[in-house]
């Protein structure tokens, strides 16, 4: 309840913002704003996760996608830095596929590959953001990243939800740690630990 009623107010307070960057995107990747994707999220389940596109669908001449950083657009490099490619999150929490916090949902490739260990982190519903987000996000290795995933799960209260809320809106504002050296992504996670 805290979920729809935290996601439903952010839709209306920020509406405002949702408008112009739906104009610019549709501008800019030819009246396509938003990027559509199937992520797993509790007990694994799949949902459609909504972002802002940040990056163009440009492909080369056997037709496949060009790497991240060529296709990675001013306007999503932006949006990007703020994290506001990650607003349109607040629909999946609105309609139940996601929470405000907990684990961030990854590729659904990376099911089968995951021990059992880091499959816990799918024991809870996945978040917009979470505490691995707050320590480090795409500049932590897949195991540190795992690890605190974990440990949120185990140790999942109310008041250390507010304390990553918070931690969140700094984090936002001060833009460090968003991506691996001169990655656009993290690498991809080819399982072990």
């Amino acid at each position: 309840m805290i979920d729809f009623t935290a996601a439903l107010f952010g839709i209306i307070l920020l509406s405002p913002f949702f408008v112009i960057i739906i104009i610019v995107l549709s501008i800019v990747n030819k009246g396509k704003p938003f990027f559509f994707q199937q992520r797993p999220g509790k007990n694994g389940q799949l949902f459609t996760l909504v972002k802002f596109r940040t990056m163009n669908e440009k492909k080369d001449e056997q037709g496949q996608l060009l790497p991240d950083m060529q296709r990675l657009t001013k306007t999503g490099a932006f949006l990007r830095k703020y994290s506001l490619d990650e607003l349109s999150n607040l629909w999946n929490v609105l309609i139940g596929d996601m929470s405000l916090i907990g684990p961030r949902p990854l590729l659904k490739e990376y099911l089968p590959l995951y021990s059992e260990k880091q499959a816990k982190r799918h024991d809870i519903c996945s978040g917009v953001t979470g505490w691995a987000q707050i320590n480090g996000r795409n500049a932590i290795s897949w195991q540190q990243k795992f690890e605190l995933d974990v440990w949120y799960v185990e140790n999942l209260s109310f008041s250390l939800d507010m304390k990553i809320f918070f931690q969140t809106m700094k984090k936002i504002f001060q833009t460090h740690n968003v991506n691996a050296s001169e990655e656009l992504t993290m690498e991809w996670f080819n399982g072990g630990n």
